[in-house]
């Protein structure tokens, strides 16, 4: 049994509960998304065109296979409207994510959206 929490239960428990709950877990649990081959562009233009959405997408490119965790991004908006966010973006395909722990680590997936539209990502994240 695998348990995912929310990015805004993170800091919720004490680190022996957390502890005790967490000793069960073995891998991280990647979270669903879409293949490379199954990406959209429309699904893709309409989670980049979000401000805060785009501003996650834009501190994920100047850090080239970084991961974060998703409280690390210091967004204007609610915990629960974050992971929103989040969730828009990791199922256009625009990010990874995974559980570890307590935390959700983000990825951008850059390498499989230059592979299906090309030019779009540096064109998108570098427009003022």
């Amino acid at each position: 049994m695998t348990i995912v929490l929310n990015c805004s239960m993170v800091g919720k428990q004490s680190s022996n509960s957390y502890a005790r709950d967490m000793a069960h877990v073995a891998a991280p649990e990647t979270l669903p998304a879409p293949r490379r081959e199954d990406l959209r562009l429309e699904d893709v233009l309409q989670a980049l065109g979000d401000p805060v959405r785009l501003s996650i997408v834009r501190t994920l490119y100047g850090t080239p296979d970084a991961q974060r965790p998703c409280g690390t991004f210091g967004l204007p908006v609610a915990k629960s409207t974050a992971s929103h966010h989040f969730r828009v973006l990791r199922e256009a395909g625009v990010i990874h994510q995974r559980a570890v722990g307590r935390e959700r680590l983000t990825e951008l997936r850059g390498d499989d959206l230059e592979a299906r539209f090309p030019g779009l990502l540096g064109s998108v994240v570098g427009a003022d």
